[in-house]
């Protein structure tokens, strides 16, 4: 993996985090008043998290031309380990709830990153071969 990817791997991963975290701010009044339901509200985030992964994978991948399974392991662990520690930094405090907590009600909805990411890249690398 060159420098150059690393560094896109890391910049894309933290876009990867904040885009559905500024889309976040959308659905609150200024005194942090939900205006949305809040089901409404997580699903509608984590679509957001979905769609703009998938760009941001294709936007990685475009610049990747050998071992596509490897490095779609990378990506996705490194993104999901990425979303993890800045929404233990910043959302965990915001939301006042435990690791636990917050792990059962959104930190799962992460495992799609890697899940999306090996995926694209079994099919890179499938398509390479045929």
């Amino acid at each position: 993996m060159t420098k150059k990817l690393i560094i896109k791997n890391i910049l894309l991963g933290l876009l990867s985090w904040l885009i559905p975290f500024a889309v976040s701010f959308l659905f609150y009044k200024p005194g942090g008043e939900l205006v949305v339901p809040y089901a409404t509200f997580k699903t509608t985030i984590m679509l957001v998290g979905v769609i703009s992964g998938c760009y941001l994978l294709y936007r990685y991948f475009k610049f990747v031309d050998s071992n596509f399974i490897m490095n779609g392991v990378i990506v996705g662990l490194s993104w999901f380990a990425i979303n993890i520690i800045f929404d233990t930094i910043i959302l965990i405090p915001l939301m006042k709830t435990t690791f636990t907590d917050y792990f059962m009600s959104i930190g799962l909805g992460y495992i799609s990153i890697p899940a999306i990411s090996v995926t694209i890249g079994f099919l890179l690398d499938r398509r390479i071969k045929t």
